[in-house]
């Protein structure tokens, strides 16, 4: 698959997403080698009001989404893959107002299991705010009633 291609399925997904609409959340790049996703700094981010700093929530989601999206970045079609584990370790908060990124790659593909890792930064990937491991279980491109992901979204459906 073509770097566009994959940036545009991952637009495509990423769009299907409720609750990253919500977030704003944007494919920043998305290669053969991971994505990166962009979540805008706004307050609907902040957890606490006082300083600014942005909900411990507002990053999971950033990451989990992350993480379960660069799958898209190995795997030769789209399949359905759930969250089986989420490790998160937070460095230091975001600092109000910035956007964050969130980077991941899959360092390890079996046939029922992808293995991931990433980083959420601001203006530096070597200043992590934090850093993030992540199992996701393959179900392949069909679910329970027939329904095919991959077909769709290949050919701009949700």
């Amino acid at each position: 698959m073509t770097d566009s291609n994959l940036q545009a399925m991952a637009e495509r997904f990423l769009s299907a997403l409720k609750h990253c609409q919500v977030l704003q959340m944007q494919v920043a790049h998305a290669d053969s080698d991971g994505i990166t996703l962009l979540m805008p700094w706004s307050p609907a981010i902040v957890g606490n009001p006082q300083t600014g700093a942005v909900h411990g929530g507002a990053l999971t989601t950033l990451m989990d989404t992350t993480c379960g999206m660069a799958t898209l970045c190995v795997l030769p079609s789209f399949e359905v893959c759930p969250t089986l584990d989420l490790r998160i370790d937070y460095m230091h908060p975001a600092e109000p107002g910035k956007a964050i990124y969130g980077h991941a790659q899959c360092y390890r593909v079996t046939r029922d299991v992808i293995f991931t890792r990433g980083t959420a930064y601001q203006d530096d990937p070597d200043r992590p705010i934090c850093h993030v491991v992540g199992t996701f279980m393959r179900l392949g491109q069909e679910i329970k009633g027939g329904i095919r992901f991959g077909k769709s979204l290949k050919e701009g459906g949700a």
